[in-house]
């Protein structure tokens, strides 16, 4: 602290492997890129790991599915609306996927930290920041259709427990609930490619 001002506060650096640098505490959009994202989301394992199978189940992959979902239970779903899907659980290519009770232990400023990525993200991607309510509740349904089905197909969870955590299932589209009573985690570069593809592809939707 010098003449009397407030002191500065450090700022907290994350190097991208594309070679941006993204300040943690104060997130640019112009700090923010598709293939860095892709590339975090697809090294962050879903459940902590604890799923079956050789690989782990990537943020990538669910955020795939998630969009997938939405498409699904409305297949006249704007782009923007399957971006926004797709970058549902984006700041986690920084922050990791943390499981819902821990980040109720660590309090508001964590949730603070983390709506202000996601900000940071929907402006790079001209997306608006908050979502609408119709939207966030449709995302919020595919989020809790794909636990559910990630749960109960690969973390060890019976139907029951599936039910009281994530809700009753859901009726769906024949080829969408084929697709998830199959679900396989992707390897690592496999998902990462899922994952620009699917963004490539919303570009052409």
């Amino acid at each position: 602290m010098t003449g009397g001002g407030e002191a500065k506060r450090p700022r907290a650096w994350q190097r991208m492997l594309s070679g941006r640098r993204l300040d943690l505490l104060d997130p640019s959009p112009g700090d923010v890129a598709i293939e860095d994202i892709a590339h975090g989301l697809a090294r962050v394992a879903r459940w902590n790991g604890q799923t079956s199978g050789p690989h782990a189940l990537s943020v990538a992959q669910h955020c795939v599915i998630v969009a997938d979902i939405v498409a699904a239970l409305d297949p006249a779903s704007p782009r923007q609306a399957l971006l926004a899907a797709l970058l549902h659980d984006a700041p986690e290519y920084v922050i990791g996927d943390l499981i819902s009770p821990f980040k109720s232990a660590i309090g508001l400023d964590y949730k603070a930290f983390e709506e202000r990525l996601l900000a940071a993200i929907h402006a790079r991607f001209s997306l608006p920041h908050p979502l609408s309510g119709d939207l966030h509740k449709a995302i919020k349904r595919a989020d809790r259709i794909a636990a559910y089905y990630e749960a109960t197909r690969l973390a060890g969870f019976d139907a029951d427990e599936g039910e009281t955590y994530f809700g009753p299932a859901e009726m769906l589209p024949a080829a969408l609930s084929e697709t998830l009573s199959a679900l396989a985690p992707l390897p690592v570069h496999a998902a990462e490619r899922a994952y620009l593809e699917r963004y490539t592809a919303l570009f052409e939707y």
